[in-house]
């Protein structure tokens, strides 16, 4: 409740108590939300901006004012329809004020389309939006099995229209049916239709549910708010993500919702849905019949056409005896001629023989052996210097690099009188000043004996002069300030 207005006279009189900014704001928001904790309105929706945060903020107008509105995220997903600009809704919900910038604004709780009208507008907007995304496309549609084993109806366990699938099914082809029971009215009809999409697409073939070949979604007629759960953009997705062919069967022949347009066919009737989906056994069973009739007739008839072209080439063929008297006539005289045509043979390649011998001696063969020992010495001399320098450079080479491995030897500084301190880490001391008080360290000497030591703080702040060596020599680090012991 606001606070109480001050006395005419002591507001005359300048003693009235003055109100802060803060307290005048929250007393009209208490005011506000007592007179008006639930309204309902009706009007356009525009500026409407979905925030990151989940809540959205929109304006209500009419033709004459307009009021903020806004809708907390935990609300956004109860709302019946999807705020969008330009929609006419009627919204509940309490007027309240924004105290930081002195103004006031509903918080929406509720939110529907006002009238028929406004949801084919909106309807008409959604679709326009999918089929601009190509869900629509014929391309992407996929063909319905010729005789599917499984069929999975998604459907009111209750009512007419399960009875009649079943029974048409029943009737046309022996196949098992599962059915996932769906509430197909109301609030939770669209959900409960996409869930059971997504669950038969999830089932894994050979599994303890067997996977459907086939779905088929239905429900009856009814009126266009009836049927709105279909026109869910969120199961209008779903059908279209789905890896299984599906038949929507919503409504009577007249009535058309958005699921009808993504999904692989549409059919006028819940009976006609399961006519496309089966076949009919006692067609199937009069074509194989009829087929195998014609394979007989036909395979008959090649039977005969050969067993007749068999019978005319018998008829054409000299008499056995004949044709192998004429080989046997033939292969007596070739015989005849063989013996004087191998001693011919062997006469002529042995002149051929005798013409090639007189050609051939021992020097023919030593002469290529010669010339290649020849060229193999030549190399011989030309390798061996060669070989001498380069193992020269090599030696050299190697010599530097031992010289260089002994200079960064970290050892031999230790050997010239140096000590090594390092921490209890490991870290080796570089100066003394980075050493604290009663930190302890290990020193290293030259004969690879290492102690471990102590910094003491309470010496002298200046470390003592080393004593001048005989020769030049380079000098070790000073010790930290303080005495090692």
């Amino acid at each position: 409740m606001s606070e109480p207005a001050p006395e005419s006279t002591a507001a005359e009189s300048g003693n009235a108590r003055p109100y802060s900014v803060s307290e005048l704001a929250f007393a009209l928001k208490r005011t506000l939300e007592d007179a008006y904790g639930f309204v309902r309105l009706r009007g356009e929706l525009s500026k409407v901006t979905h925030h990151s945060n989940g809540h959205v903020y929109l304006t209500l107008k009419d033709e004459r004012a307009a009021i903020d509105g806004v809708v907390w995220k935990g609300q956004v997903s109860r709302l019946q329809v999807r705020p969008q600009q330009g929609m006419e809704v009627v919204v509940t919900g309490k007027i309240t004020s924004y105290p930081q910038g002195s103004r006031y604004q509903i918080v929406i709780e509720t939110m529907e389309p006002a009238g028929v009208g406004a949801l084919l507008a909106q309807l008409e907007r959604l679709k326009a939006k999918l089929q601009a995304e190509g869900l629509f496309e014929a391309s992407r549609k996929r063909p319905l099995p010729a005789m599917p084993a499984v069929v999975g109806v998604i459907t009111s366990p209750t009512g007419a229209v399960i009875r009649d699938i079943l029974h048409r099914i029943r009737d046309r082809w022996p196949c098992r049916v599962v059915v996932w029971p769906v509430v197909v009215q109301g609030d939770a009809a669209a959900a409960q239709v996409c869930a059971a999409i997504r669950g038969f697409n999830a089932l894994e073939p050979g599994g303890p549910i067997p996977r459907p070949d086939i779905l088929i979604v239905a429900r009856g007629g009814g009126s266009v708010e009836d049927l709105w759960p279909f026109n869910d953009e969120t199961l209008a997705r779903t059908v279209a993500a789905g890896t299984i062919p599906l038949i929507s069967a919503v409504g009577h022949e007249t009535d058309t919702t958005l699921i009808d347009f993504v999904s692989d066919r549409r059919a006028p009737t819940p009976t006609a849905a399961a006519e496309m989906a089966t076949p009919v056994l006692a067609e199937l069973q009069a074509l194989v019949s009829d087929l195998g009739a014609r394979m007989h007739r036909c395979g008959g008839r090649a039977v005969e056409d050969r067993r007749g072209r068999v019978q005319h080439a018998e008829r054409a063929l000299r008499r056995v005896p004949d044709l192998v008297e004429l080989a046997v006539q033939r292969f007596g005289i070739v015989s005849g001629r063989l013996g004087a045509g191998l001693a011919k043979n062997a006469a002529a390649h042995e002149r051929d023989l005798v013409r090639v011998a007189s050609r051939l001696s021992p020097l023919l063969l030593q002469r290529p052996q010669q010339v290649q020992k020849d060229r193999l010495e030549a190399v011989a001399v030309r390798l061996q210097p060669a070989a001498e320098r380069k193992l020269e450079r090599l030696s050299e080479r190697l010599t530097a690099l031992s010289k260089l491995h002994a200079s960064v030897d970290p050892e031999r500084p230790l050997e010239r009188g140096f000590a090594r301190v390092t921490r209890a880490d490991g870290s080796i001391v570089r100066q003394g000043a980075a050493l604290a008080s009663g930190e302890a360290v290990s020193i290293k000497f030259g004969d690879k004996v290492t102690r471990e030591a102590v910094i003491d703080g309470a010496g002298r702040s200046e470390p003592p002069a080393a004593p001048k060596p005989a020769r030049a020599k380079p000098k070790a680090p000073s010790p930290a300030q303080g005495d090692l012991f």
